[in-house]
């Protein structure tokens, strides 16, 4: 079958869908939770289409997969309010809990997501076009992180269990929570990478209001039950609508303490600037990047493109840890460019749930239009599309586009397209390629690919003090997740790991003492009694 026979039949009809994917009847969710308990919205509504559309008699026809909450600024300050309240300037039963009785509320949580798994991936398949086992991936992952995070906070508790003697000043140093945290997460990770501030924000004893990504918002549906019953009221609190009418008002109230963002710098900033006392506001931000990655001439090609293929490829390119542009150089480029082609014409085009397909449609209205505006202006200034079919659309379906070569005058080789096109820049000197990453406003990752230890070290000499996360010979990513997770310039603020997190979200407090007999007695007094949660030597298993 050709390509264009299989673009024309890409979209199913509606019987053609295996039972076990059918979306199902609308969702028309009025429920959010403020305060321990599921309300009832009773305002306007935002319809939710899938990218995925269904051929009919009459041709392509959108998906309506429900509707969720329109919420204004005061329903959504009831929820800030919520949060403010349990935490209570510090005293609530939250922040001030031991730790062993926050895991609990955690590990409760786990397990009744985990009942969720079928129903939330269904979601992430229909409200984000993410393929079956990328969907049941995520899912997984996200739960691997809560246990990871579990057991990270108790071997730091652990190590905070001891008492310190210095200079004759005897102290217990612990973590302890910072205020009211505001979560929003990326539409293409709606439940990992919003669960991975999500989390480590309430076990450490903050207080949360979390917006779900403006994609993947029903697939948070399914988990609202879970976090009324698991965690006390306020604690955790979820809201609806439109960032600009909501957001807003939260950040303005000055009631943020934390603030969690995953998104683009320029929605960050002109958030940031909204708060009254920025001084006072922790933000942990995982922003923009236009991550290169570089092949060199003396390299194992066949390496080379399959890295650059998942880099860039992978989720339609839709990741903050993509391969947005690919500096090959003149010796090999030619090479290079007919095995990443041939790779290409191997990926499958279709809906999530088929067996083995990698390319889908995409989740944003207007993407398409806006990605063969790139491809255009690229075009038009010299550059040709080198594969076949590519920047071929049909729905929200775009097939991707090798664009070769790509010069600095295109708009492609500075923005990050967050979707299937692939820049191609050809270089001779490797002062071009470390210019362009100097001179970048972003500084999240970059890949690099080579065999000669000269030129490698190099340019890891030369990136070293530009990105978060140089990767040899392997696509940028973010796990595992053990390992730090961060940016410098626009590309983030923080870092992110499962122990980083922890840190993030809490800040150490020191009680310390003269150490003499009758401060030693009065330690021993406390501890033995049990009255304090935060003076405490007890050692969670």
């Amino acid at each position: 079958m050709t390509l264009q026979n299989r673009l024309d039949n890409l979209y199913p009809r509606a019987d053609e869908i295996p039972e076990p994917f059918r979306a199902g009847p609308a969702i028309e969710q009025r429920d959010y939770l403020v305060n321990g308990e599921l309300h009832q919205w009773h305002g306007p509504l935002a319809p939710v289409l899938s990218p995925v559309s269904l051929q009919t008699d009459t041709g392509l026809e959108s998906v309506v997969l429900g509707s969720t909450p329109l919420m204004d600024a005061d329903t959504a300050m009831t929820a800030l309010d919520a949060a403010v309240k349990a935490y209570d300037r510090g005293q609530g039963a939250w922040p001030t809990m031991r730790v062993a009785d926050r895991i609990h509320h955690v590990e409760t949580f786990l397990k009744l997501m985990r009942e969720q798994r079928d129903a939330v991936v269904t979601l992430l398949m229909w409200e984000i076009g993410k393929n079956l086992k990328d969907s049941q991936k995520e899912f997984d992952r996200t739960c691997d992180y809560i246990v990871d995070t579990i057991n990270a906070l108790k071997e730091l508790d652990r190590r905070s269990s001891r008492f310190e003697l210095e200079q004759d000043t005897l102290g217990q140093i612990r973590r302890v929570p910072l205020g009211v945290t505001l979560c929003m997460g990326p539409y293409n990770y709606p439940l990992n990478e919003t669960f991975t501030t999500l989390i480590p924000a309430l076990i450490m004893g903050n207080t949360v209001v979390f917006k779900p990504a403006k994609f993947g918002v029903l697939l948070i549906r399914p988990l609202l039950e879970a976090f009324r019953d698991s965690f006390p009221a306020g604690v955790i609190n979820v809201i609806y609508g439109s960032g600009r009418e909501t957001v807003s008002a939260l950040m303005a109230s000055g009631k943020i303490d934390v603030f969690a963002f995953i998104g683009t710098n320029k929605a960050a900033s002109a958030l940031k600037k909204l708060h009254p006392k920025p001084h006072r506001l922790r933000a942990a931000l995982g922003l923009d990047a236009k991550n290169p990655g570089i092949v060199l001439p003396d390299v194992n090609l066949d390496n080379a493109v399959t890295e650059a293929i998942t880099g860039s490829l992978s989720f339609n390119g839709q990741r903050c840890t993509a391969l947005k542009i690919l500096f090959v150089h003149e010796n090999v480029v030619g090479s290079f460019l007919e095995k990443f082609e041939e790779k290409l014409a191997q990926l499958k085009p279709g809906m999530p749930w088929e067996p083995g397909v990698s390319l889908t449609p995409l989740p944003e209205p207007g993407k398409t239009e806006y990605l063969q505006g790139l491809v255009d202006d690229a075009v038009g200034k010299g550059a040709k599309v080198v594969n076949e079919g590519g920047g071929t659309t049909h729905g929200q379906f775009f097939y991707p586009a090798v664009l070769y070569p790509v010069t600095p005058d295109m708009r492609v080789y500075h923005e990050e397209q967050f979707g299937p096109v692939v820049p191609v820049v050809a270089y001779r000197d490797l002062e071009t390629v470390i210019e362009y990453v100097l001179d970048s406003d972003f500084g999240q990752q970059l890949s690099i690919f080579g065999n000669d230890s000269k030129q490698v070290g190099r340019l890891v000499d030369a990136f070293a003090n530009q990105v978060g996360r140089i990767n040899i010979n392997a696509q940028c990513q973010r796990g595992p997740d053990s390992f730090p997770f961060n940016g410098r310039k626009n590309s983030a603020e923080g870092t992110l790991s499962v122990h980083d997190a922890l840190r993030v979200f809490s800040i150490r407090t020191l009680v310390a003492t003269k150490f003499q007999e009758s401060n030693k007695a009065l330690i021993s007094d406390i501890i033995h009694n049990r009255e304090s949660t935060f003076l405490t030597t007890d050692y969670i298993f």
